[in-house]
């Protein structure tokens, strides 16, 4: 028997009827889906000190528990003094049910424990229904132990969902994340 985690019950269950009855939707696949989470973590240090770097990755590892590559400078810029080619950051993609377990994590642990937390900007939509959201600090993972942090960085966090319309449509996307448990501002 494989694992499967709670959100994709929920989905399967509780989300699809939903939107299908709220957008008078006459199949399924018309349903938003999540198809994968990416996690970019930029930490400009790292020109500097290589550790900071290595930091981050461990920690990105522990985040998501899968292993991130390391992203490089396309370009020199002599202002920030980057070369091309160094190494700046780190970014991981999530999938199944990896992907399932992060967006649970997410919205039900880390997002509540952000000082000051009123909620996610509703509006934060593509033009394609994909959702994307940046953390000031990594420590709010429970996974993250604040003695060890090397240094404080935040993350950009994209969630890309599969829409099998032609034309797709960001109120389907933001009520199917609302409906999974994305808190966004009233």
């Amino acid at each position: 028997m494989t694992y499967k985690p709670r959100l994709v019950k929920k989905y399967n269950e509780e989300v699809i009827p939903a939107i299908m009855e709220q957008f008078a939707l006459k199949n399924k696949l018309q349903v938003p889906k999540l198809e994968k989470i990416v996690i970019n973590c930029g930490v400009g240090g790292a020109k500097d000190n290589d550790k900071l770097l290595t930091s981050a990755v461990e920690e990105l590892v522990t985040i998501t528990g899968q292993r991130p590559v390391v992203t490089r400078a396309r370009k020199a810029v002599s202002n920030f003094k980057l070369r091309e080619g160094m190494r700046i950051g780190a970014k991981v993609t999530l999938r199944g049910s990896f992907m399932y377990e992060f967006f649970d994590r997410l919205v039900n642990v880390a997002l509540p424990r952000v000082r000051d937390f009123r909620g996610l900007n509703p509006k934060s939509f593509d033009k394609f229904g994909n959702y994307a959201l940046g953390i000031k600090e990594q420590i709010i993972f429970p996974e993250i132990e604040y003695d060890k942090v090397e240094s404080i960085h935040g993350m950009d966090i994209i969630i890309v969902l599969r829409q099998n319309t032609r034309f797709p449509d960001v109120e389907r996307s933001r009520e199917m994340l609302r409906k999974m448990g994305m808190p966004f501002k009233k």
